[in-house]
């Protein structure tokens, strides 16, 4: 039983890192723009694009905060 909890929690874990990372900001922000996507979608509303479109501003937004982050120490 206890190497099927230590597997969750590692699965979990790997997740947790991986769709979140370093800029909690960026996932929530994709999150948001799915569940926005889905709400539009359900009213009949063409939103595919929504998402790519929130995904490369929120790149661009992360690159010139870890830059600017670099340029300042």
């Amino acid at each position: 039983m206890r190497a099927i909890v230590s597997a969750a929690v590692g699965v979990g874990r790997f997740f947790y890192r991986f769709i979140v990372g370093d800029d909690w900001t960026v996932a929530l922000v994709i999150v948001l723009g799915l569940a926005a996507t889905g709400l539009l979608v359900g009213q009949g509303i063409q939103a595919w694009w929504l998402v790519p479109l929130l995904a490369i501003a929120m790149t661009g937004v992360s690159l010139f905060r870890s830059t600017k982050t670099v340029r300042g120490s």
